[in-house]
């Protein structure tokens, strides 16, 4: 077989559903020192690349909250606005597609190329079309799907799952992808040069010889949108490298994946999102690529062009009050960045394509808390509140953990439990003032045979879950009972 028709190989780690809880998994990840070096370097100079534009905005403020009023106004009146998307789109030249879910996106995808008569397609880097595992569908159907974002490419061929959503690959090292491109571009494509080194130069050119030839001859592209513009029937997609630019210009035939929420009302709303998005992201004052469409133009780019609105849960996370503010995420990865929790576990311990503060928020809402990791998500944070506080479009995303945390707790209430079985036992101890002061006795009395100790280093099991993971303060040697007698003479 070809180069041209051997598809990527199948992503070999466990699909996100059937994965552990996030405590499993970070667990595993804390081990791995090199990626927790890599996060902290990534992380951190993205921060201050971020930090020192949008110092430079004098009213950044009223930008975020211009922001947060349109993506709010677009879900108050969401059905309105995705209707008028549909016409005016449709009014361009291009062909709407609905899907309620992911099967029904994927199989409007495939259909569409399989009947443009070809066996692979380019990609744009768009997180709707990991959310749908659309390259596993095509690759089920014998279609090849190409990533062309340089990060994209190296999780592709490194049959791996991508960890951020700015910087998929941002848990490799320049040595990892090295030799990823040695050993694995020969089997999709063109091989690496042998000469090739770990130079970020050298790495990127041996990928743009790779994937120019896929550009050539491609047929089909696919890509997302980071807006849909409802009053013009406009897509926009903001990227640094240009390998966008390639697939939304030179395939015959484009399919946009979109999710319903990235409706903008109104051209001129456009303005705000372009300031926001890229000094939140990739600490820019403009993406080096803007690319904006509105349907096919007569002998320049793509001459049939469909866009598939996509739901997959958004209605769903639309009908809470509280959670929906999640819908005002435009993906810019600033709330990853600052995370401490992010940093230290990576974004594989999320079991999401959205990884960070906004997957433990997005994730459960979008595919509810009936298994394991989606309901372990809400509790992968510290609720600092850094998150919010560099939020572009001002998601308050400890009190939608918090809101989570119940709706979590509020399912499995009634059901047996370690905790529900400690709650009963404190509730019962706190009901009566002489149980109280009798199990405060034993506790001052224990206290005393631990004389110079600050920490208690191991406790009989329950109580070594807390202290194998926390530094659990000794007692104090009397309790505010036993001061108060002593130092005031009456009991209390």
């Amino acid at each position: 077989m070809s180069a041209r028709h051997t598809g990527p190989v199948a992503a070999t780690t466990p699909t996100f559903i059937g994965m552990p809880k996030f405590p499993a998994l970070a667990r595993e990840a804390l081990g791995n020192t090199q990626q927790r070096r890599n996060l902290a370097f990534a992380t951190q100079t993205i921060r201050g690349k971020r930090a020192a534009v949008v110092g430079e905005v004098g009213d950044w403020e009223a930008l975020r909250l211009n922001g947060a009023a349109v993506k709010d106004e677009v879900l108050a009146h969401l059905d309105d606005y995705l209707i008028q998307l549909e016409d005016k789109l449709t009014a361009a030249g291009t062909t709407v597609h609905w899907a309620r879910d992911a099967a029904e996106a994927n199989r409007i995808v495939v259909e569409l190329v399989r009947g443009k008569g070809v066996d692979e397609v380019v990609k744009v880097k768009s997180m709707a079309t990991q959310e749908i595992e659309l390259n596993e569908a095509l690759e089920e159907a014998g279609i090849a799907a190409w990533e062309t974002d340089l990060a994209e490419l190296i999780v592709q061929l490194g049959n791996d799952r991508p960890s951020h959503i700015l910087v998929p690959a941002i848990h490799r090292g320049r040595a990892e992808i090295r030799d990823i491109f040695r050993t694995r571009m020969a089997a999709a494509g063109r091989p690496a040069p042998e000469t090739m080194t770990d130079e970020p130069a050298q790495l990127a050119e041996a990928a743009r010889l790779h994937l120019r030839e896929k550009f050539l001859r491609a047929k089909v592209g696919i890509s997302g949108a980071n807006f849909a513009i409802a009053d013009t029937g406009t897509l926009v997609v903001l990227e640094s490298e240009g390998n966008g630019r390639m697939c939304l210009t030179l395939p015959e035939t484009l399919i946009s994946v979109v999710g319903i929420e990235k409706v903008l009302p109104t051209w001129e709303d456009l303005g705000t999102f372009l300031q926001l998005l890229p000094r939140s992201s990739t600490g820019e004052r403009m993406n080096p690529y803007t690319s904006i469409w509105t349907g096919p133009a007569d002998g320049d780019g793509p001459q049939e062009t469909h866009v598939v609105l996509v739901d997959n849960g958004r209605t769903h996370v639309l009908a809470d009050p509280v959670g929906r503010q999640a819908l005002r995420c435009i993906r810019c990865s600033a709330c990853l960045n600052v995370c401490p929790v992010y940093e230290r576990a990576g974004g594989h311990a999320y079991g999401s394509v959205y990884p960070g503060p906004i997957g433990a928020v997005l994730t459960p809402q979008l595919r509810g808390i009936d298994n394991p990791i989606d309901a372990s998500l809400p509790y992968a944070s510290s609720l600092c509140g850094a998150c919010f506080e560099v939020c572009p479009v001002r998601i308050d995303i400890p009190r939608l953990l918090v809101n989570l945390r119940t709706q979590v707790v509020d399912a499995h209430r009634g059901r047996p439990s370690a905790e529900g079985l400690a709650m009963k036992s404190a509730a019962w101890m706190f009901a009566e003032p002489g149980r109280w002061a009798s199990m405060q006795k034993g506790i001052t009395a224990s206290s005393k045979l631990l004389r110079g100790k600050r920490t208690l280093q191991h406790l009989p099991w329950p109580g070594s879950v807390w202290t194998d993971a926390r530094n659990a303060p000794v007692p104090p040697r009397e309790t505010f009972r036993q001061w108060w007698q002593r130092t005031h003479g009456e009991s209390r």
